[in-house]
């Protein structure tokens, strides 16, 4: 396993920057998304579901805009608001979803308690593998 890449992102709505390392002692579910794609239409509101079903003490997840891939950063910004209830951050273009070697959107990585990588998934996954996943971790 590998270590996951320390980003340093800003929220998509104040700006405020956080870093992986905030969320060490923590499985964090990354998954990075774009507004135009429809995978990313049907993905996000059942990983909003698992959200708020998920232990808080235990699991962070958070999405993160790719803005690089993005084709009007607005949309981004409106889909987030009528979706997404999770700390959502904005990529430095594509750095971090590259950092994270993802393959199209939405992409998801699953990071272990002591920020390593445990699980990648494309956008080809099924929704059922990242849950199995995190039942192994937790």
């Amino acid at each position: 396993m590998k270590n996951a890449y320390n980003f340093n992102l800003p929220e998509i709505r104040s700006g405020t920057f956080y870093q992986l390392k905030e969320f060490i002692g923590k499985v964090v579910i990354l998954t990075f998304w774009t507004s135009w794609c429809p995978d990313c239409q049907r993905d996000l509101p059942k990983k909003e579901h698992l959200f708020q079903t998920l232990d808080s003490s235990k699991v962070v997840m958070i999405t993160i805009n790719v803005k690089g891939r993005e084709r009007e950063f607005d949309e981004a910004v409106r889909f987030h608001n009528k979706h997404i209830n999770q700390l959502t951050l904005v990529d430095d273009n594509v750095e971090t979803y590259r950092k994270y070697d993802a393959q199209g959107v939405p992409a998801t990585v699953i990071i272990d308690q002591d920020g390593r990588i445990v699980k990648q998934l494309s956008d080809q996954s099924e929704f059922i593998e990242i849950v199995e996943a995190l039942g192994r971790i937790i």
